[in-house]
């Protein structure tokens, strides 16, 4: 994208974020690292989005397409990086000032590793729906250095949750040429997946620091109701592929991982019950009790849901 290659190569997949995107921007173009290029992809959107990237000129590089999804966005931007190193920004949240100095001084201290990611901060707004100002965030008593539980090989904690937020990644370039890109074919939790990859070839850093704000709003892709339970499908199929244990020997037990595809079978029973789709809600509230039996809390929820009671989401 550029004359010479910049170090990082940013990528925004932007889809009718209007109200949003200005501050992300700015938050990447106001890191105290420089040497980056700014890539935002316009996903075909319907509102003003194209027209506020567009104002900003050449410090912003902007593509367009006709709408394809958030993967296929982020995959194109893969593509087009020019960067050693490459960020997956979603559209609406925002990154503290030092976040890429940080990650990138850590990457030179850890050259085996393939991804550097922060903690981060849930960014809710008020009860007039709004969020409190970026530069109220990062204090000087915010922890630093490496969380260690959470570095090195964690392929086998990926297996309880997905720890690492897309916009608070650092990824080298060449990850993406070994371990692959986003599966297009996932409409959720395909972040989770890549991870899940990249985690048997490369060790993780992660930095204790919160250093992106994750916007949180109606509007987001977790919050929607699906009819496929992608958290549990992921996971089973990583373990038959995998197992249970990351390269350098550390493992989840199996009763810890049936525990786990238990309780997120719950979850997805109770998203169900609270829309009020009885047959997928009782079918997964099923599904949690067989797959851990000693957890019967499951099967309260089956009658419950059978004499009208909904639980609020």
């Amino acid at each position: 994208m550029t004359g010479s290659k910049p170090t990082v190569s940013v990528i925004i997949p932007a889809y009718n974020c209007e109200t949003y995107i200005t501050e992300t921007i700015n938050s990447v173009l106001g890191q105290t690292f420089k040497d980056l290029e700014l890539i935002v992809i316009d996903d075909g959107s319907t509102d003003r989005t194209r027209e506020i990237v567009a104002s900003y000129g050449a410090p912003v590089y902007l593509l367009t397409q006709n709408n394809a999804g958030v993967c296929a966005v982020r995959n194109r931007g893969i593509r087009e990086a020019a960067g050693r190193y490459i960020c997956l920004m979603d559209h609406d949240d925002y990154w503290l000032p030092d976040k890429l100095a940080l990650q990138l001084e850590e990457m030179s201290k850890q050259p085996e590793a393939g991804l550097v990611y922060s903690s981060f901060t849930w960014w809710s707004p008020d009860e007039k729906g709004v969020f409190p100002d970026p530069d109220s965030y990062g204090a000087a008593s915010d922890p630093a250095g490496i969380d260690e539980e959470f570095s090195g090989w964690i392929y086998h904690l990926l297996l309880l949750d997905c720890w690492v937020l897309t916009s608070a990644a650092l990824i080298r370039a060449e990850v993406f040429d070994k371990c692959g890109v986003f599966d297009e074919s996932l409409p959720y939790s395909e972040d989770w997946d890549l991870w899940l990859r990249i985690s048997r070839d490369y060790p993780f850093v992660k930095l204790r620091k919160p250093l992106t704000l994750y916007r949180q709003h109606p509007q987001q892709g977790n919050l929607v109701t699906r009819s496929i339970d992608y958290r549990t499908e992921l996971l089973s199929n990583a373990v038959a592929k995998w197992g249970l244990c990351s390269r350098d020997g550390r493992c989840i037990t199996r009763r810890q991982f049936r525990q786990n595809i238990a309780r997120y079978h719950m979850a997805f029973g109770i998203k169900h019950l609270a829309s009020g789709n009885l047959n997928l809600a009782n079918r997964s509230f099923l599904k949690s009790w067989l797959t851990s039996p000693v957890k019967l809390k499951s099967l309260v929820y089956i009658p419950a849901g059978l004499l009208g009671w909904r639980p609020k989401w």
